[in-house]
């Protein structure tokens, strides 16, 4: 299904650019003070010493989801997933964005830090949306549950480039630490995406300058997507990309995923056990 807003990737990125603030944490930025009431509010995002904080990408991210807003009404998603959520600032401000959907939207997060996990709640109950969060690596345990199921999946993956040791790090460093190039874990992010991505989902992607986001999307045209830079932030210290990807039946040779099951799933799976503390 092709995206209706922008043209599919063939020789190099199309930009749409914003200027940025400047950068703190190791190449991951900055927090701001203030946000529009169509996002999370700052003062109430949950924080812990070792979940990484909204900054410079995570406002990226959030940025470009409020300028694809009208798009993402029009879609009227059933499910959104955010991987690796952090604090819960970009999924409790997707929520927020898309509360006027009368259609029941449903939200689920995943963190590898169960701390993250747990802050993330906090943001969302601060907040007064819901989402279910699972403490997880990427989307194991959930591929099969998923498949074929989500129309929405925003990441800010770990994408600075670091020693490939540090990726097998615990805590606030798995939110950035990406090894060679900062793409280790991307490369491992993107196929269990393209697994759970609906017929007409939509992944929207923050990535670095230094992970190459041109072969990015080249990976992703193999898989059947096509895709466009929805927001260029440069920094005193790096440039950041907002990908967004979407299923295009004239690009590469991307199988078709299952259908939506006609029962209620959501209901069924076991989220809560999941993320509470000695699950």
């Amino acid at each position: 299904m092709a995206d209706g807003d922008g043209a599919a990737a063939s020789g190099k990125l199309t930009e749409h650019s914003a200027s940025g603030a400047e950068k703190g944490l190791p190449r991951r930025g900055k927090s701001l003070s203030g946000r529009t009431l169509n996002t999370a509010q700052i003062p109430l995002v949950a924080s812990h010493p070792e979940v990484y904080e909204p900054c410079d990408d995570s406002f990226a991210l959030v940025d470009a989801l409020l300028s694809d807003k009208a798009q993402l009404l029009t879609l009227q998603p059933r499910l959104c997933m955010e991987v690796g959520c952090g604090s819960g600032y970009v999924i409790t401000s997707l929520a927020i964005m898309l509360r006027q959907l009368a259609s029941g939207t449903q939200y689920l997060a995943t963190d590898i830090n169960k701390h993250a996990a747990e802050t993330t709640q906090a943001t969302l109950e601060a907040h007064g949306v819901h989402a279910d969060v699972i403490v997880t690596d990427i989307v194991s345990g959930l591929e099969k549950h998923l498949a074929g199921m989500v129309d929405v999946v925003v990441i800010n993956p770990p994408y600075v480039p670091t020693p490939e040791e540090e990726i097998r790090c615990k805590g606030i460093a798995s939110s950035w630490a990406g090894g060679l190039n900062g793409r280790q874990v991307i490369d491992r992010i993107l196929p269990a995406v393209r697994e759970i991505l609906s017929e007409r989902g939509w992944l929207y992607m923050v990535a670095l300058e230094d992970n190459d986001p041109l072969d990015i999307c080249h990976l992703m045209s193999e898989m059947g997507y096509a895709s466009r830079v929805v927001l260029k932030r440069c920094t005193e210290e790096e440039s950041l990309f907002v990908l967004k990807f979407w299923r295009d039946p004239h690009t590469g040779t991307s199988a078709s995923p299952k259908s939506p099951k006609s029962e209620s799933w959501f209901s069924q799976l076991p989220f809560k056990s999941l993320w509470h503390k000695g699950s």
